[in-house]
């Protein structure tokens, strides 16, 4: 594995824990909410900008990607 993937999966990981911070909501619900309303996939395909953000700033934008996909978490 490359030192960009682990890179990628290791911010991936701390973006999840802090989107179940955010919201109250354990690991596993915070991740199949961002990847059943999509925002996983906008993150996965903007990522080059997205982790350049900070992480409230990252947050927001998914919260937005997954209201904007039927997503309830405000």
């Amino acid at each position: 594995m490359s030192r960009e993937d682990k890179n990628r999966i290791g911010y991936t990981v701390a973006l999840v824990t802090e989107f179940s911070k955010r919201f109250d909501i354990r690991q596993n619900q915070a991740y199949a909410y961002l990847k059943r309303y999509k925002g996983l996939e906008h993150f996965v395909q903007h990522y080059g900008v997205l982790h350049t953000l900070s992480f409230p700033d990252t947050i927001d934008v998914l919260t937005e990607v997954c209201i904007n996909n039927g997503g309830q978490l405000k």
